[in-house]
């Protein structure tokens, strides 16, 4: 995804946080580490948000927004849904890409430690994005352009973003961007084509 116009502290703030929570995790970070980055005092930061999960709220609500308008573009730029799914991958690919983790993925692994605002907007995120996807996969078997195993494809789609997070967090370990590719191809190659195909 592409970064936004930076406009005003807090969304230097925001900025700064995402990258620190996509890179070493909600919990790994405090309002000074950002004071320090920005050159700016920790009241400045307490004046946007004055509690740490009002921050991760806004930011999960930003990402989300961000990553909904990243899927609006792939719809607009990619008629075929086979294409749509490979741009859908090219977003995870291009985070791994950068050093960094799907911001919500990252924060997912933190989910007990999280404030219930930011549960609950990072729930919304995941049903966001799976909602996505399968319609993808109920367009792309219309076209037969994809296909998807059992009958489910909520379940499909799930499947799908569990790779995919699931590949950045061991690719982060093991394997780099190559290790993430060689995973998604799989996955690719499982829903591009016929079941049994």
């Amino acid at each position: 995804m592409q970064a936004r116009p930076k406009t005003g502290t807090a969304e230097l703030i925001l900025d700064a946080t995402e990258r620190r929570v996509q890179s070493v995790g909600y919990n790994g970070f405090s309002y000074a580490d950002i004071a320090g980055e920005l050159g700016i005092t920790t009241a400045s930061i307490h004046y946007h948000f004055p509690a740490k999960a009002d921050l991760g709220v806004r930011l999960i609500e930003r990402y989300t927004q961000r990553f909904l308008a990243a899927l609006s573009e792939i719809e607009t730029a990619h008629p075929c849904t086979l294409e749509q799914l490979k741009s859908y991958t090219a977003l995870y690919e291009d985070v791994i890409a950068n050093d960094r983790l799907c911001l919500c993925g990252m924060m997912a692994s933190e989910f007990e430690t999280l404030d219930e605002p930011m549960r609950a907007r990072l729930t919304e995120f995941f049903e966001r994005n799976e909602e996505w996807v399968a319609h993808l996969l109920e367009r792309g078997k219309e076209q037969g352009m994809l296909a998807y195993p059992g009958a489910d494809v909520r379940k499909a789609a799930n499947a799908i973003v569990s790779m995919l997070e699931g590949a950045m967090l061991v690719a982060r370990a093991h394997g780099g961007v190559a290790g993430f590719r060689a995973a998604r191809d799989v996955m690719l190659a499982g829903f591009g084509r016929p079941v049994g195909g």
